[in-house]
Order: C-alpha cells, then sequence, then structure tokens
C-alpha cells in the first residue's frame, strides 16, 4: 500500500448518472495521485479486506435522493445488516465487517450526488454534471 488514502467509486459508465461515482474516481486518480483508487460495480464482501488496509476510505457513488448542495459528504458508520445477498452491499455494511473481521481501524466517509437519469446510456445529465462539479470542488476545499 503507498497511499493511506483510497478512494472507491461505485457506479458504471454505461447507465448514465450512475457513473457519478466513476467520474469522481477518474478525477482523483488524474489530479490526486497521492490517493489509491479503485472502481466498482457495486461493493461486495471481499471489499472489506481491502479497506481494512487503509487509514481512510472514501466511498463516491450516484444517489437518486435529491440532495441541498447536489451531493452529501458525510461520515460512514458500520451498520450490521441482514441482507439476502452478498452483492451489492452499502458502504455501512462493508465498513462493519472490515471491522469485525479484520479489526479495522479505518475511517469511512461516503459522497452521494445526486443523479437523474438511470437508463442504459453514456453521458452525465446537465444537472448531475453540475453536482459533480459542485462535489469536486468541495473535495479540493478539504484535501488541499
Amino acid at each position: 500500500m503507498a497511499n493511506n488514502t483510497l478512494i472507491i467509486g461505485i457506479g458504471n459508465y454505461g447507465r448514465s448518472d450512475d457513473a457519478l461515482g466513476w467520474k469522481v474516481a477518474d478525477y482523483f486518480a488524474e489530479f490526486h495521485q497521492e490517493f489509491d483508487v479503485e472502481y466498482r460495480y457495486q461493493l461486495q464482501i471481499e471489499d472489506a479486506e481491502l479497506i481494512a488496509r487503509y487509514d481512510t476510505v472514501i466511498f463516491t457513488d450516484a444517489s437518486r435522493e435529491q440532495h441541498k448542495k447536489g451531493f452529501e459528504y458525510s461520515l460512514c458508520k458500520p451498520e450490521s445488516f441482514t441482507l439476502y445477498t452478498s452483492h451489492k452491499l452499502p458502504p455501512e455494511h462493508v465498513y462493519w465487517l472490515a471491522k469485525e473481521l479484520y479489526a479495522a481501524n479505518t475511517e469511512c466517509w461516503v459522497m452521494a450526488i445526486s443523479g437523474y437519469q438511470w437508463e442504459l446510456n453514456q453521458g452525465l445529465s446537465t444537472k448531475a454534471r453540475i453536482n459533480l462539479d459542485n462535489a469536486i470542488r468541495f473535495f479540493d476545499k478539504i484535501t488541499l
């Protein structure tokens, strides 16, 4: 591990605004090489071991919720869930697994960016692009 912070972009370029998490990951990969970057379609159990290796993890993802600023950045709290699948786990549950299985002392955050279009299509909607730009400006303020 070269860096102590990991950005996990969650999403899919082929589903319009669902690409928001990956777009943030792209930004970090290009302009903040002091962070490690990973891409996921969805979080899975195996990601608990990955995040346990880092001091800080930031999950970035599109959100169907319409946040006041177009995004919400919040502390991720570990939570155990009763789940019927081991695929598509929420960040809170993966974080809980990291603590339970690997005694992780990781600090986790979630960046949820409001999206509007989810159909099969490449490219962000205009509103989602604005929200992405606002989220990136926020990240630049807190990482500089």
